[in-house]
């Protein structure tokens, strides 16, 4: 789930590893994952009138007037954000928007794209912002492509709100000793395109040793790269740790895969917003810390598992 992205992070940096806490996902019930379409039925209500909300005036006349912000997001990263088995969009991501609109007193209208073309649909306005699981990054920020370290547009803006680092799997009981990236060496693994987790199997694969090559297989979304995987097309899939863990947990009724080594490139996901568009920005996160200082943030981070990856405010640009 960029101009390059762990998911999301654009540059392969050096790695700072940490343990992978697996019991941190206990995701509740058997929630199923499914293909999206080109917009999504949105689960939550309608978040209340500008009147009612306390943060409304903060943000930009245009957006307050029509009473929607339009979230580019790709729907296929679950449990930050999928589509239920009703259809809806469900998980971390849409609860947090969901939370953040009763605070701006507007609806956030989740609207799925392919990971990689997001921060392109922000720069020719097709969506307000985007809230994907996407690392913060100073590429992205920049407007820098991460594989050429060439500008390639006027960068934009992050609201931070989680922490997450990336993982590998492997098929259950075929783990091949792979517990590092350096064990993937004359293997194959298959990732979501323009991913962190692309990004390091690139740089990885820079490194391996002539006769050891490592070959890379990316698809649009994580759930066909999960796919391949469990038809044996590859030994080792890559993701943002908290949607690898939910795999491991979910796939097969927890039978198919399992995490391996530890978690490496940890960093914060933030909401993308244009650069310059300094007053959506700041009423983001204005929602965000009223959201994590009433508690509701606390909840929904809870309800997903995921309370390894919490913060104590929200941060503008805090990715290096």
């Amino acid at each position: 789930m960029t101009a390059s992205t762990t998911r999301r992070s654009t540059a392969a940096k050096s790695a700072k590893s940490r343990i992978a806490m697996v019991g941190a996902i206990a995701v509740a019930g058997a929630l199923l994952l499914s293909g999206c379409g080109d917009q999504t039925k949105d689960k939550s209500a309608p978040a209340d009138s500008t009147k009612n909300a306390p943060l409304a005036d903060k943000l930009p006349k245009e957006i307050r007037d029509k009473g929607v912000i339009k979230v580019g997001s790709d729907i296929a990263y679950a449990p930050v954000e999928f589509k239920d088995k009703s259809g809806n969009t469900a998980g971390i991501d849409p609860d947090l928007a969901a939370a953040m609109g009763k605070q701006l007193g507007v609806k956030f209208e989740f609207q799925n794209g392919t990971f990689d073309t997001l921060i392109t649909g922000l720069r020719s306005k097709r969506y307000d912002i985007a809230m994907s699981a996407m690392t913060d990054t100073k590429d992205r920020q920049d407007g820098v492509d991460s594989d050429t370290g060439k500008k390639v547009g006027e960068g934009v803006d992050f609201v931070d709100y989680f922490d997450a680092g990336v993982s590998i799997y492997t098929p259950k009981g075929k783990t091949q000793g792979i517990k590092s990236w350096d064990d993937l060496c004359g293997k194959k693994i298959v990732v979501q395109r323009g991913t962190v987790s692309h990004d390091l199997a690139k740089a990885q694969a820079k490194k391996c040793p002539a006769g050891k090559k490592l070959a890379i297989e990316s698809f649009d979304d994580d759930q066909q790269a999960q796919t391949r995987l469990r038809s044996g097309g590859a030994d080792a899939g890559s993701s943002d740790f908290p949607v690898a863990a939910y795999a491991v947990k979910t796939a097969g009724g927890g039978k198919d895969f399992e995490l391996v080594g530890e978690q490496v490139e940890a960093a914060p996901y933030g909401i993308a917003v244009a650069k310059g568009n300094t007053q959506l920005r700041d009423a983001l996160k204005a929602a965000l810390d009223a959201v994590i200082k009433n508690g509701e943030y606390e909840k929904i981070i809870a309800k997903w598992g995921v309370e390894a990856g919490s913060v104590k405010e929200a941060t503008v640009n805090g990715g290096k």
